[in-house]
């Protein structure tokens, strides 16, 4: 069966994308949910229309992207922890500490999730941070833990 995707499906397709799916995949979830149209004749025009919306809207996601990532790059980052005579923080640094700390020392808004920590940071030292803010599109911050006070 024929449909147009209203959504991004995973594994199927993107929105506007006319794909062939089994009839009951269509008729038991992309239907009733919404996330896909019957395609017939006049469908086609308006599914053109949702990937020229679609194309747009990543083309100025990217842009963003970009200039975010020309703020960012070498970057440091200064954040202070509670920690230890040994330098172990009591806690630890989250990417989501990180995220505050680039909005708050750059300015720029950063979603916690484009912050590739793979655990979190747990003594004072240097670290370098990948930031992953759209597909191929990323950085690396330098974040510097300190001891506060």
């Amino acid at each position: 069966m024929k449909v147009v995707l209203r959504s991004d499906v995973d594994g199927v397709g993107r929105r506007g994308d006319i794909v062939e799916v089994s009839g009951g995949f269509a008729r038991n979830f992309l239907l009733p949910e919404g996330r896909a149209i019957v395609a017939s004749a006049g469908v086609t025009e308006q599914a053109a229309a949702m990937r020229r919306g679609r194309d747009l809207r990543e083309a100025k996601d990217r842009e963003t992207a970009e200039a975010q990532v020309s703020i960012l790059a070498g970057t440091v980052l200064r954040l202070e922890a509670r920690a230890g005579s040994a330098g172990k923080l009591f806690g630890s640094v989250s990417a989501a500490d990180v995220a505050d700390a680039v909005k708050g020392q750059k300015g720029v808004e950063l979603d916690r999730h484009h912050v590739v920590l793979e655990e979190p940071i747990k003594a004072v030292g240097t670290y370098e941070v990948p930031v992953q803010i759209l597909g191929d599109i990323g950085t690396t911050v330098t974040v510097e833990v300190v001891a506060a006070g």
